[in-house]
């Protein structure tokens, strides 16, 4: 009989239960593959193998068997009572709910659910092996790993070999890219892939009071409206219900869902949008929630979940992708709270990273998070240029790496004072710069009012940049 060189059977009925942290990597290749980790996540939850944190998703080329599709792969930190085999055990229970059959070895599959780390322990078993034997040789493994415990050692033995340190010393080989899901229909975003195209945002408000275009779009002219946005290559719209410029007032969460949700009813008609993600712009809950189960795919919080606290749970729940804008305070008094004494780039990095770490508490997975540095926002004119100056170091700081990112500086105050332009429409040019600064500076989407004239700055810079 196989013995466990643990000092107890891997079974579950060890007497004092106890929490421990496991590392589960996560792959697929075959259907909709990021609806099938995210469905064995739910049901790792639903089976009392707590999901706390998850890796960015990597695309990768199979390793073994080559004839076959490309892999996702990931991998998540959980909290389980559970015994080493009694986990696995739960894991290969999950596979075979969702209908995984091994035709053969490391060849296709819909889902893949392996044990990586349990803990510091080492399992030596028939039929498993903690730490997992394939980890030093997989990048597969070791990036998504690097994400979760870049410090933690691998194996007891050697403590001073860390999993960044595995990871290092792979020979080089194709790059690696995350991959974020904006809905089924569109293609994800792939932010460290060199020559992706950037993606427009069309701005498409319905207040009366928005800064720039308040009042313009209303249901007499809204299908045609949406339809030019379309054919001028917006490939996501962003639906706002209430204004956050500094000033306005504040609508009810009823009033706004009244704005937005016809809106999203009619896009979801209109056949020449059927490949277009929808985003709404609010930091309600309550409107977020109606707007999914109304057809949107996206929620872009300018508040990152600060001004409601059923946000983050909320957007966890109904699994869709969350954009977390950097903001201080609320639209009405955030232009008072531009200081930053220990440098703009580590302050908006720092409190980002504060966000981050609390969209995962919520449960929302890290392959469903858009971060935008919020140009505007809690920001006087300089910092805004320091932003577009220096976007590619905030893209690279230190736990923010693989993440999409989104910059709106479409016609703002900034751009209107430095051209001298009182009045927003006008604001085209300065805002072409703007996004030309934002494509040098790693932006995978532009967010946009003239999405003609900035698709095309948009399109020439990718031309310049992305090669």
């Amino acid at each position: 009989m196989a013995k466990d060189s643990r000092s107890h059977s891997g079974c579950a009925c060890h007497s004092a239960s106890r929490t421990r942290s496991a590392y589960i990597a996560l792959g697929s290749n075959l259907g909709d593959r990021v609806a099938e980790i995210e469905k064995a996540c739910n049901l790792m939850d639903k089976r009392g193998i707590r999901v706390k944190r998850t890796s960015s998703l990597w695309e990768t080329e199979p390793m073994y068997v080559k004839d076959q599709d490309r892999f996702l792969n990931g991998a998540c930190e959980v909290e389980t009572e559970l015994e080493p085999l009694a986990l696995l055990d739960q894991l290969q229970a999950i596979e075979r709910e969702m209908g995984r059959k091994k035709v053969i070895d490391k060849g296709p599959r819909n889902i893949d659910l392996d044990i990586l780390l349990y803990g510091d322990e080492k399992v030596q078993h028939e039929r498993l092996n903690v730490p997992h034997v394939g980890i030093p040789e997989r990048e597969f493994v070791l990036r998504p790993l690097a994400e979760l415990i870049p410090s933690k050692s691998i194996d007891p033995a050697k403590p001073w070999r860390l999993v960044q340190d595995y990871l290092n010393d792979l020979p080089v080989a194709e790059p690696m890219t995350s991959v974020s899901p904006l809905s089924t229909a569109s293609g994800p975003l792939t932010p460290l892939v060199p020559t992706r195209g950037t993606r427009v945002m069309a701005i498409l408000n319905l207040t009366p009071d928005s800064f720039s275009d308040g009042g313009r779009h209303d249901p007499t002219n809204l299908s045609s409206t949406i339809l030019g946005i379309i054919r001028s290559g917006a490939t996501i719209i962003d639906i706002g219900g209430q204004s956050t410029a500094p000033g306005r007032g504040e609508v009810s969460a009823e009033e706004e869902a009244s704005r937005v949700l016809p809106a999203i009813e009619l896009i979801r008609s209109i056949p020449e949008a059927q490949h277009v993600a929808i985003s709404v712009d609010t930091y309600r809950a309550s409107v977020a929630e109606k707007a999914i189960s109304t057809g949107a795919d996206v929620i872009n919080d300018v508040s990152a979940g600060l001004l409601d606290p059923d946000m983050l749970p909320t957007v966890a729940r109904l699994g869709k992708t969350i954009c977390l804008m950097h903001m201080r305070g609320t639209p009405r008094t955030m232009s008072k709270l531009n200081s930053y004494p220990d440098g703009l780039i580590p302050t908006v990095a720092s409190e980002l990273l504060e966000r981050v770490a609390a969209a995962e508490a919520a449960g929302i997975r890290r392959w469903r998070i858009i971060l935008d540095p919020g140009i505007g926002f809690a920001k006087n004119q300089e910092q805004n240029l320091e932003l577009l100056r220096r976007l590619d170091d905030l893209r690279h700081w230190p736990g923010l790496e693989n993440f999409p990112w989104l910059v709106g500086s479409s016609r703002k105050k900034f751009v209107g004072k430095i051209t001298g332009v009182d009045e927003p429409s006008e604001r085209v040019w300065g805002t072409a710069a703007t996004v030309a600064a934002a494509v040098q500076g790693g932006a995978d989407v532009v967010r946009v009012h003239d999405v003609y004239e900035t698709g095309m700055v948009a399109k020439m810079s990718d031309a310049i940049w992305r090669v």
